[in-house]
């Protein structure tokens, strides 16, 4: 009779609370899992974090051991040695010595011009002020009344009106001896002339009726002619006429330095100069001047003149006075202004 085999053992079926939390650990697993090469790469991480932190402190060289014994010795020689030089240093002589206290005297009459420095300290005066007292009677040749010795800087009112009435002298100077005027005397002065007399004057009249003349060709005692023009106006002007090159026309007199400020100077010279037709300035040579001549032109100056010196370096000689306007600093009134004067060679 065959035997019956025992029957396999069946899965046990998960609870109901099992399969519900499935789900939940397979989210677990899949987003905080990591895999078998993940965590061996994470661990070789960890061991390098941890060598690279340790490894300051493993290649730091190991340091000496302190020992304050030596320093503690040079420190105390140091303090005994400045102890030492303290007590020995000399004790120098008092710029201001002490000097004992002056005693008292009682008050007596006195005459103030007698009396010597001990004395008034004596009468109870600081000695400062015992020497502004004795130095302005010197400088007086000794005192006439009280009033100049009241007036002595520093005296304190109350210790002159404790002396004041020991003092052998008269309260008030005398009065002064009235003297005659200088002027009462008979020859004290000269005679004097009216204004506009025979006595010549210091400086020459400028005449008030001025024929016009011509404004380059004149020099400066011509210009000096003009009431308000001096030696220095004339002067400033003939100096920026020779750097210009000549006016061209009487209101280049407003350009100059002196005489922006002063407008009514301007007028005269309008009114009394002229530029004779048909003049012709020094010309200006932009493409074979120097720097300094360039410069020292009044349109130009310095930063223009530079400019001007590099660019026909690098672009060649100008052709034409337009292209003068490639220069971007040179704006359009200086250039207007300066073409009267240029020339290209």
């Amino acid at each position: 009779m065959p035997t019956a085999r025992p029957a396999a053992p069946q899965p046990a079926t998960p609870s109901r609370h099992a399969k519900a939390s499935y789900p939940w650990l397979r989210a677990i697993r899949r987003y905080f899992g990591f895999s078998r090469r993940e965590t061996s790469g994470f661990v070789a991480l960890l061991l390098l974090m941890l060598l690279w932190l340790g490894l300051p402190y493993l290649l730091r060289p190991a340091l000496p051991a302190y020992n304050p014994a030596p320093d503690q010795q040079r420190l105390n020689a140091w303090a005994a040695e400045l102890a030492a030089r303290r007590t020995t240093r000399p004790a120098y002589a008092s710029r201001y010595p002490r000097r004992a206290p002056v005693p008292r005297v009682a008050l007596a009459p006195f005459d103030p011009n007698q009396l010597t420095e001990t004395d008034w300290e004596a009468r109870g005066l600081p000695r400062y002020v015992v020497r502004r007292l004795v130095n302005y009677r010197t400088v007086l040749g000794g005192f006439k009344a009280k009033e100049q010795i009241r007036r002595t800087y520093g005296l304190p009112d109350s210790v002159f009106a404790r002396l004041a009435p020991y003092m052998l002298l008269p309260d008030q100077l005398p009065p002064r001896e009235a003297r005659p005027y200088a002027g009462s005397r008979p020859g004290s002065y000269p005679e004097r002339t009216a204004f506009g007399g025979a006595e010549k004057s210091r400086f020459p009249r400028k005449p008030t009726r001025l024929a016009p003349f011509d404004l380059n060709a004149a020099d400066t005692t011509q210009l000096m002619q003009i009431r308000g023009i001096g030696r220095g106006y004339a002067r400033r002007i003939v100096e920026y006429r020779q750097r210009l090159g000549g006016f061209q026309k009487e209101d280049q007199t407003a350009e100059i330095y002196v005489l922006r400020d002063a407008p009514d100077l301007v007028d005269s010279l309008r009114k009394y100069t002229f530029v004779a037709p048909g003049f012709t300035p020094t010309p200006l040579d932009v493409n074979n001047a120097s720097f300094e001549v360039l410069q020292a032109h009044p349109y130009v100056g310095k930063r223009l003149a530079r400019v001007l010196v590099a660019f026909r370096q690098q672009h060649g000689p100008f052709r034409q006075p337009t292209d003068l306007r490639q220069i971007r600093i040179l704006d359009q009134a200086t250039y207007e202004k300066l073409m009267p004067y240029l020339v290209l060679k």
